[in-house]
């Protein structure tokens, strides 16, 4: 064996540094909302991080784990977005400004919403009763279905991101241009102010 060969071996079985680790999720981020998870290449994935890719089976377990992982740092991330003490609006607003600040999830989510997941997608009960709950204390309009506010919710928070072209022809500016989030957010206020009871 070579001493370049040795060299390329020993960089894979040996532990990345966790600025490697962070660095291919990073890259997992920018490939799978790229591409989707059925596109994605962990080559890619590794080329981009400036690692082996043999550092994702090391880390991950391949391409499914490394999607995983990705998967639970949104929920982790989830969990810090969500305070039910915050008025809906407020709330939607939030995932809003979540979302201008990095739109790879919400590429990654139209991906798997468009070719099927690797993993079995969670249930939105938790959302939906929270909705229920506002919908009881007199908070949002009873007039429109759980399911109905949610997805609507949803639909104008991703909207952006899923047709930067169209939004472009619409409002003259694409979601990265501040002047467009600013006004997109006031408007998007405005339509939450409808949903209240």
């Amino acid at each position: 064996m070579n001493p370049p060969a040795r060299r390329r071996a020993a960089d894979a079985t040996a532990p990345a540094s966790g600025d490697s680790r962070t660095r291919l999720l990073e890259s997992a981020k920018d490939v799978f909302a790229e591409k989707g998870y059925a596109g994605a290449r962990v080559q890619e994935i590794a080329d981009r991080a400036g690692v082996n890719k043999q550092l994702i089976n090391y880390y991950f377990g391949g391409k499914s784990g490394i999607y995983a992982e990705l998967g639970r740092e949104w929920l982790k991330s989830e969990v810090e977005l969500q305070d039910p003490g915050l008025p809906y609006d407020e709330l939607v607003l939030r995932y809003l400004r979540n979302n201008f600040m990095d739109p790879r999830g919400v590429r990654l989510e139209a991906w798997s919403e468009l070719t099927g997941r690797p993993d079995v997608p969670e249930s939105a009960t938790e959302d939906l009763a929270d909705i229920e709950r506002r919908q009881a204390e007199g908070e949002l309009t009873d007039t429109i279905s759980p399911a109905m506010v949610m997805l609507l919710s949803q639909a104008l928070v991703m909207a952006p991101h899923l047709m930067p072209d169209t939004v472009r022809r619409i409002f003259g500016s694409g979601p990265t241009d501040p002047d467009f989030q600013r006004d997109y957010s006031e408007q998007l206020a405005r339509v939450l102010r409808l949903l209240r009871a």
